[in-house]
C-alpha cells in the first residue's frame, strides 16, 4: 500500500493562488490479477464498432455530394473549377456560382452516354445562375463520359467533362 501524505493543490480565486494541503491514502493493487482484463477487450471492441459505422457513415454520406463544381474560376477566368474529373455512378456533382456570373450547366447531347436525356440532366437554357453561391445540381447514374458547357460562355472555352464510373 502507498501513502501520500501531502499534496499542495491550488486554489484561484481572481489571479491570486493559494495553496490547501490535502493528506490523502491511496490504495494501489500488488497484483495484476485483480485488474479488469475484460473491461479493456470490451473497450476495444466498442472502438472498433464505432469505427466501423462512422466509416460507414462517412461513405454514405460521400455519395450525397460527390463533388462542387465551382461556376467561374476564383481569378474571374470564365472555367468550370475543376472542368474534367470523376464521380461513381448515382453521385450527386453541385455546380456552385462563384465569379464571372451569370452561368448554367447544359450537357452536349451528342457528348453523353447513349440512352441519357440531356435535357433531363441540364439545366434549361433560358435559366441561369445569376447570384454568388447559387447552385445547380444533378445526379448521374449511367456510366460513361458527359461532356458539359455554360451556354453563355461556350465560346469563351467554358466546358467541362465528368466520367461516371
Amino acid at each position: 500500500m502507498a501513502a501520500v501524505t501531502s499534496i499542495a493543490i491550488p486554489s484561484f480565486s481572481g489571479l491570486k493562488a493559494n495553496a490547501i494541503k490535502v493528506n490523502a491514502i491511496a490504495k494501489v493493487p500488488t497484483s495484476t490479477s485483480q485488474l479488469p482484463r475484460l473491461c479493456v477487450r470490451a473497450s476495444l471492441k466498442d472502438v472498433g464498432v464505432a469505427v466501423v459505422a462512422t466509416a460507414a457513415s462517412a461513405m454514405l454520406a460521400s455519395n450525397a455530394m460527390a463533388v462542387e463544381v465551382l461556376l467561374g474560376a476564383s481569378d474571374g477566368g470564365l472555367a468550370f473549377v475543376p472542368n474534367n474529373f470523376s464521380v461513381s455512378a448515382g453521385e450527386t456533382i453541385t455546380f456552385k456560382n462563384n465569379a464571372g456570373f451569370p452561368h448554367n450547366v447544359i450537357f452536349d447531347e451528342d457528348e453523353i452516354p447513349s440512352g441519357v436525356d440531356a435535357a433531363k440532366i441540364s439545366m434549361p437554357e433560358e435559366d441561369l445562375l445569376n447570384a454568388p453561391g447559387e447552385t445547380y445540381s444533378v445526379t448521374l447514374d449511367a456510366k460513361g463520359t458527359y461532356k458539359f458547357y455554360c451556354s453563355p460562355h461556350a465560346g469563351a472555352g467554358m466546358v467541362g467533362q465528368v466520367t461516371v464510373n
